[in-house]
């Protein structure tokens, strides 16, 4: 299995950047079962017109990521770029026979989320510095936290299908689920947990334009019911380094979720189910 992935610094931390983006990269690695064991760094940045040393938190904070991962890093390539990039080409491996794709789910399955939603939200509001400390702190350590321990459990247990959230958002995703599967999803809106203050900056505008695209991709393919414009946006944000969502039968639901949060994740919630066959369609309730 191989991934890559880059983007410009959403904080900063030319450090904290280095590991979220890291931990960004593996979370395709992790969502099909598989361990990461190589990467190659990818890396924009002006040499010229900045500190190298920023260039060396970063590049330090990506590698302390991948330690901590258990994976190597055995290289890369840099270009001068006025704008700073970075992120990895990451190798992982995994039984040929349990590898997990989005195209198990299974009518009767419960949804599993590992991670709070609404960095986008988050991140966009720390842009316009609107963030307090304690809420920056929260939002950097979720970003920069591997679903490597969830992958795990995942595996343990065994479930009919798994992908990670990222940029299409919560609903996005679970479209793609839903269309690969060729089943319809149901989302619980109100057992979606959420970054605090998430929902307070959506009622004021504070959402990326991304998430507005997402709700236009998804919306033939939803049926929104009563769900307000606010809600709409946040379960449409879109994530980076999001959690796993994982589509596991009814009777393993439960135990999946104890050890989860026996293995340290505390935000692993039940957040929909598989209620039929179809081309692929998702109700919020």
């Amino acid at each position: 299995m191989q991934s890559i992935d880059f983007f410009t610094p959403i904080v900063d931390s030319p450090y904290e950047f280095g590991q979220i983006a890291v931990a960004n990269a593996l979370s395709d690695i992790y969502a099909v079962g598989a361990k990461p064991i190589l990467a190659l760094n990818i890396v924009c940045f002006p040499i010229n017109d900045m500190e190298k040393s920023i260039l060396g938190e970063i590049l330090k904070g990506g590698a302390d990521k991948l330690n901590e991962a258990g994976a190597l890093m055995i290289g890369g390539h840099s270009v001068e770029d006025p704008e700073i990039k970075y992120g990895i080409a990451a190798t992982g491996v995994v039984h040929p026979e349990k590898f997990v794709t989005n195209r198990g789910a299974k009518k009767g399955d419960i949804l599993i989320l590992t991670k709070p939603i609404g960095t986008g939200i988050l991140s966009t509001a720390l842009k316009g510095k609107l963030l307090d400390k304690t809420i920056t702190h929260l939002l950097t350590q979720t970003m920069s936290t591997l679903n490597k321990t969830a992958s795990e459990v995942m595996m343990e247990t065994g479930v009919n299908a798994c992908t990670d959230i990222t940029g299409f958002g919560l609903l996005g995703h679970t479209l793609e689920m839903a269309r690969a599967s060729k089943v319809t999803i149901k989302i619980w809106k109100n057992k979606v947990p959420l970054l605090p203050k998430v929902y307070d900056f959506a009622s004021m505008g504070v959402v990326p334009a991304g998430g507005r695209r997402n709700v236009k991709y998804c919306s033939k393919a939803i049926d929104t019911g009563n769900t307000d414009p606010i809600t709409l946006d946040i379960l449409s944000d879109p994530q980076t380094s999001g959690g796993l969502l994982m589509s596991v039968p009814s009777d393993k639901a439960d135990s999946l979720i104890s050890q989860l949060k026996n293995k340290g994740i505390q935000s692993a919630t039940a957040v929909g189910e598989i209620i039929e066959e179809s081309q692929g369609k998702i109700i919020i309730s």
